[in-house]
């Protein structure tokens, strides 16, 4: 029986290694629905509730595992809903592959049913775009989608007619041109070095510092020891972008943890006072918490030349892969032996850390926020797969969640968008299910999507949901506040229960209100098999204080309450006790 175009499509999505799919059926898809039906015993389907969990399932897959993450979706309103997930594989770097139907190839732009033209639609997010024509086009179109999404890091997109789908393939239907087999199924990874002496230029430039930094980002994952012998040659500290979280564990001397908004007050001091430093696989985006330009030299590693000098204007880039340039370089690299620099960040870093220990050992009721995720991290295995949201979910993961032994952790970085954390944590069970799976997410994020928690009961994932419940959207109400100055305003949400929720999903359902049962009641859910949903009902006033606050935040903030923010005398004293009475 001859092969039709979705039979060859999904054979050579096997023939590359792909051995998973996250989508959402459709009629537009019904023709490789059936190829995934006859092929399911070497490509597994998952099925999402939404094909936005699906784009984000493939995100996180790739992100955790380093391969090919794969997403279907049909005609029309599926493949919209593909669009959030797959811009944030592509600001984040991911390599991901987009499938999507399309109405039928001669109806095509005469505004028939779901006819939205995808391949214009995904120019912007797809480094690949392309329709397939037929069976004699999909395989060449499949290889050149997938090398051009681990080449570049990227999206690609490939769009099928739903008739077309079911086209059988025939040498007759093939132009002369177009060789049979012409096409392989390998990707040649590229590992480019610098010459030698732009090595010694920057060795040269670090070995002239007394105070070296290192900032730390997505590209150092996989360059621990590296990282490690740098700093101890420079005798610097190291500040990990949120997307470098898991690059070194910590709590290892060399590093003072976070930067930015989210990160800790040593890590912004010792950027601040450097007067060396060396970017290891980071765009980390906000350029105010980098040194100010003129006062210290940088050397960046990058594998993306057009990224060299993005943020901070470096004085020598070498591009490549940051492993193997680092091996590369260290040999340049003289010891130093003054190393107060460093240990004056090891210092702040105890500080810190006793800080952070306050924070999350406190009592007081309503329970702070801080508490859950302190608890949360002494149940974490030396492997465990954390994935968190975006908004002040994110603060108190970044500060309080550390990695130890090969922990992964990751959320939506440059893009930063809400409701990824769940479908990251349905990728990274379905890629290692012997592994513990965490999300960490907000009450507003999860209620975007939060019809996954079925997903997790469909597939019996184990997978423990940990939401902060405060009944508002908390990044939105602070940025209201501290920098517009302005009381919040719109961002209080409708209370659900979802603990109740999860029951009713079939998974386990808890709650903790009281900040002296949060340790028992996470290991009573952390020992529950399969999906669990813990929710936390936590002081809405907590806020996410920066690591160091500025005077101009400390103005808008006491602006806002002066405008009558509500619950104003709350804040006060929760900001108060969080000892920052500088900002009112």
């Amino acid at each position: 029986m001859a092969k039709n175009t979705a039979d060859l499509l999904i054979e050579r999505l096997i023939a590359w290694g792909v051995d998973t799919i996250f989508g959402f059926p459709g009629d537009g898809i019904n023709g490789i629905f059936e190829a995934l039906r006859t092929h399911q015993k070497e490509l597994k389907f998952v099925q999402v509730r939404h094909e936005e969990a699906a784009a984000f399932a493939a995100c996180g897959y790739a992100k955790y595992t380093g391969r090919l993450g794969v997403c279907l979706a049909t005609s029309g309103p599926g493949g919209i809903h593909l669009l959030n997930g797959l811009y944030d594989a592509k600001c984040d770097g991911q390599p991901v592959l987009a499938i999507t139907g399309h109405t039928f190839h001669d109806l095509i732009g005469l505004h028939y049913q779901q006819d939205v033209d995808l391949d214009k639609l995904f120019m912007d997010v797809a480094a690949f775009n392309q329709r397939v024509m037929g069976p004699a086009h999909v395989v060449n179109v499949v290889d050149e989608a997938i090398k051009t999404s681990l080449a570049r890091r990227t999206v690609s997109h490939i769009t099928i007619p739903k008739d077309i789908q079911e086209w059988t393939a025939s040498d007759e239907q093939r132009s002369a041109a177009n060789i049979p087999k012409h096409s392989a199924d390998l990707f040649a990874a590229a590992f480019p070095l610098p010459k030698e002496e732009i090595f010694e230029e920057a060795a040269q430039l670090i070995n002239a510092g007394s105070k070296v930094a290192i900032l730390a980002g997505r590209g150092s994952l996989g360059c621990r020891d590296e990282l490690l012998q740098l700093a101890e040659r420079v005798a610097g500290p190291i500040a990990k972008a949120l997307l470098g979280k898991a690059a070194i564990p910590d709590d290892n001397p060399y590093t003072t943890g976070g930067i930015g908004l989210l990160g800790t007050a040593p890590s912004q001091e010792a950027l601040s006072d450097c007067d060396t430093l060396i970017i290891v696989g980071s765009s980390f985006p906000y350029l105010e918490f980098y040194p100010k330009p003129g006062k210290a030299k940088a050397v960046q590693i990058d594998i993306d030349p057009a990224r060299i000098g993005l943020r901070y204007p470096a004085d020598v880039g070498l591009v490549g892969d940051c492993r193997t340039v680092l091996q590369a370089l260290l040999p340049f690299i003289v010891q130093k032996t003054d190393r107060s620099f460093l240990e004056t960040a090891q210092k702040n870093m105890k500080g810190w850390k006793e800080l952070m220990k306050e924070r999350g050992t406190r009592t007081d009721s309503p329970m702070k926020p801080q508490v859950v995720t302190y608890e949360l991290n002494k149940l974490l295995d030396n492997d465990a797969i954390v994935s968190s949201d975006s908004g002040t979910i994110a603060t108190w993961a970044a500060r309080h969640i550390e990695i130890r032994g090969d922990m992964q952790f990751s959320l939506s970085g440059s893009l930063a968008t809400m409701a990824n954390g769940l479908p990251y944590s349905i990728g990274a069970a379905i890629a290692y299910p012997g592994r513990q799976i965490v999300c960490i997410v907000g009450d507003g994020g999860l209620t975007m999507l939060m019809g996954e928690i079925a997903t997790l009961v469909k597939y019996n994932l184990n997978v423990k949901v940990v939401v902060i419940k405060n009944d508002v959207l908390g990044m939105i109400k602070w940025e209201e506040m501290v920098l517009n100055g302005n009381p919040q305003f719109g961002v209080q949400l409708q209370p659900i229960d979802f603990a109740a929720h999860a029951r009713a999903c079939g998974a386990a359902g808890y709650t903790i209100e009281d900040p002296n049962q949060a340790a028992g009641i996470l290991r009573e859910a952390f020992a529950q098999p399969g999906p669990a949903v813990i929710q936390a009902v936590v002081d809405a006033n907590e806020p996410p204080m920066p690591g160091q606050v500025d005077m101009k935040q400390a103005f808008k903030f006491a602006e806002a309450l002066a405008k009558g923010q509500s619950h104003a005398w709350d804040i006060i004293k929760t900001v108060a006790k969080d000892k920052w009475r500088e900002v009112v």
